[in-house]
């Protein structure tokens, strides 16, 4: 079995110097974050107990997979993280942030190098036949950061969109499928029951892998409930008897604005499908945002959908607000784990 595979590091300018992150850095990593991002696109995209919510994740590790890049005077000028936390990791995901003001210096070129040795150690528990491409990706409004990717020899994959709708008034009652009920969820109680139905319902979704019921269960309880906008009231149950035919699961708010309402996930399993489940699941949920005093919602969504879920947002009122690149490297050919397409 392949174990290791030798990457060269470039050197790093004279006076810059990088080492393992740690908890202590977590202030410094997001204000770099938001500098990178109040740069690009005008608005903060994270705040630090965000980051520490992810930095204290199940099977991450920041003296493992993140790497910082400090400047002569000691200022965090670089940013690359590595996760390998999914089960098999077959597709490690690199996200990175450079300073604005540290551009063009090789820092990116470094971190991306580190971080392709770091994610060639899957290659240690992901068997020899299956293939292994690493993923990133950027808004695609910010041109620096998809053309050092591009140099690094990432393809680009695919586009998702970050959608909105807005709105002074609530939404029509939404009409309900026969045989389906409207119910709340109850927590914990009823916690797996919605991961086995979210689970199934993505099943037809790109890019998603199955993993092993434990593994992938902890970490889905911990990032959906073990946060600050966490709020059960908002997770919504359509019923058909005691099955779970569809989910709609929001956060109280987006990272990045606190007025904006979030559908983290929309889920229709597939017996229930076009009868207008997904689009009453929406609609209601804009409406409990209404009534918390959100004006707009957001989510985003797989720009080539293979569900179709990019046109009943349309049909839901929504528009897209932003769109996302997906980058990906291969490491290994091999047979692919990931949907790429739907099977009858």
């Amino acid at each position: 079995m392949l174990t290791e595979t030798k990457i060269e590091l470039p050197e790093l300018k004279a006076g810059f110097s990088v080492r393992p992150g740690s908890l202590a850095d977590i202030e410094a990593a997001t204000e770099l974050f938001n500098t990178f991002s109040m740069h690009y696109l005008g608005h903060k995209e994270i705040d630090v107990d965000q980051v520490k919510n992810e930095w204290v994740s199940p099977g991450f590790d920041p003296a493992r997979d993140i790497r910082l890049v400090f400047a002569p005077d000691g200022k965090l000028v670089g940013y690359i993280e590595v996760w390998t936390t999914s089960i098999p990791p077959v597709h490690p995901w690199i996200w990175a942030r450079i300073h604005p003001d540290y551009e063009e210096l090789g820092i990116g070129t470094y971190l991306n190098a580190w971080a392709e040795q770091r994610a060639h150690k899957v290659f240690e528990v992901v068997p020899d036949d299956l293939r292994v491409a690493m993923q990133s990706g950027i808004d695609n409004r910010i041109e620096p950061a998809k053309a050092l990717l591009e140099g690094y020899g990432y393809n680009l994959i695919r586009h998702s969109f970050r959608m909105r709708v807005e709105f002074d008034q609530p939404f029509p009652e939404p009409e309900w499928p026969e045989g389906i009920e409207l119910k709340p969820y109850k927590h914990p109680e009823q916690l797996e029951a919605v991961y086995r139905a979210d689970m199934e319902a993505f099943r037809d979704h790109f890019g998603f892998v199955e993993e092993p019921f434990e593994e992938g269960f902890k970490r889905y309880k911990y990032f959906l409930t073990e946060n600050d906008v966490f709020d059960p009231s908002l997770w919504f149950l359509a019923m058909a008897g005691d099955e779970i035919a569809g989910i709609c699961i929001c956060r109280k708010h987006s990272w990045e604005e606190k007025d904006l309402g979030w559908v983290s996930i929309l889920g229709v399993r597939r017996p229930w499908r076009r009868q207008g489940l997904g689009l009453a699941l929406l609609h209601h949920a804009f409406n409990a945002f209404y009534q918390r005093g959100k004006r707009k919602v957001g989510l985003g969504v797989d720009a080539g959908s293979l569900t179709g879920a990019t046109r009943l947002y349309e049909r839901a009122g929504m528009h897209v607000h932003s769109q996302f690149d997906l980058y990906e490297k291969e490491l290994r050919p091999g047979k692919e784990l990931a949907t790429t397409e739907l099977e009858e």
